[in-house]
């Protein structure tokens, strides 16, 4: 099969390689689309160092079962399928509590978090844990269902964590990929105002056609001070979905009496400050979310099929697999949201 296997920081070789094979409850999937995320571009390039080589990257794939184990019961060849990239035990105690993204003998498919990183779906078949796929919608076009997982992670963070309410002033910092999908998950939920910030000329002006209500330039200065004429009374809820830890420390600044923020965006180990009595007296609450679970995966499905949320909405570049190179020039630049590779 044709794949992208990354040889080393910003080597990335088109080549072929061997179709995998499924073993005891595993499956093969016919790759039809992948999202192509931050963390797989700083993989490539670099940016995150905690990568063990030769590596496929892609963890947001749909496709079709083209080959089943022994012992897979919950799918068959032919079926359409969505593939959760953070793979579980289901017996340890952190499966049992329903935090499958905490589990002690995790592994991921392509992506970034577990020590156990198995291939990703930047090629035309992946095989992963029967446990990892859920039935595709036919209402969903195979684009759609690719960002079933960033989705189901900006529902986690937004509304089981922070628990966002009809109503809520939301504050956006970031709107990349993951930061316009917690806007429109926002949005479907029923934000009052809905504030994106972004440097991003490009970035701003996408948020505002997918239901902000304002959008902000925090390169312009006194940031919270132009939010603060916006929202007199602060914000509900802050996600910070940038990365940056800039990002970070604004969100803290912008908290007042009973504020939800939520570190959603930063991987990155670095540091902010706090006043411990500022922070006892306004009770605002922190929340951080990384990851999906099975829940989080169902829950994203049903705003797609129930035409809540329209994740395509997002998709600014499309690439076939031979022409990975290309998407991930586009992934440095400015001006694109979400790709999608299709193998």
């Amino acid at each position: 099969m044709l794949a992208a296997v990354l040889k080393d920081f910003d080597k990335l070789v088109l080549e072929e390689v061997p179709t995998p094979e499924p073993g005891m409850n595993e499956v093969v999937v016919r790759v039809r689309a992948c999202g192509f995320c931050a963390t797989d571009y700083k993989a490539i390039k670099g940016i995150r160092r905690n990568v063990t080589f030769p590596f496929i990257a892609g963890h947001e794939p749909a496709g079709v079962v083209a080959k089943v184990g022994i012992g897979v019961s919950n799918v068959k060849e032919g079926d359409e399928v969505i593939c959760q990239p953070s793979g579980y035990c289901g017996l340890c105690m952190h499966c049992r509590a329903g935090n499958t993204h905490y589990c002690t003998h995790a592994f991921t498919t392509g992506g970034d978090g577990p020590t156990d990183v198995r291939p990703g779906a930047f090629a035309e078949y992946m095989k992963t844990d029967a446990k990892c796929l859920l039935p595709k919608p036919a209402s969903l076009s195979f684009d759609a269902a690719a960002l079933t997982e960033p989705l189901s992670g900006a529902w986690k963070g937004v509304i089981q964590y922070s628990e966002m309410k009809v109503g809520d002033d939301v504050v956006i910092l970031g709107v990349g990929g993951i930061g316009l999908l917690c806007l429109l998950v926002a949005k479907a939920a029923g934000a009052g105002h809905l504030i994106a910030v972004d440097p991003s000329a490009h970035a701003r002006e996408h948020a505002l056609r997918l239901g902000a209500t304002a959008a902000v330039d925090p390169g312009e200065g006194r940031t919270k001070e132009r939010i603060y004429r916006i929202l007199p009374h602060g914000p509900d809820l802050v996600v910070e979905a940038a990365g940056p830890i800039e990002a970070v420390r604004l969100m803290a600044d912008l908290r007042r009496r009973g504020t939800r923020w939520n570190v959603f965006g930063i991987t990155t180990h670095e540091t902010f400050k706090l006043d411990g009595g500022l922070t006892h007296f306004l009770e605002a609450r922190m929340d951080a979310s990384f990851g999906t679970t099975p829940l989080a995966m169902q829950k994203a499905i049903r705003l797609m099929e129930r035409g809540l949320v329209d994740p395509e909405a997002i998709v600014t570049h499309r690439f076939p697999l031979a022409e990975i190179h290309n998407a991930v020039v586009v992934m440095g630049r400015p001006d694109r949201n979400k790709v999608i590779v299709n193998p």
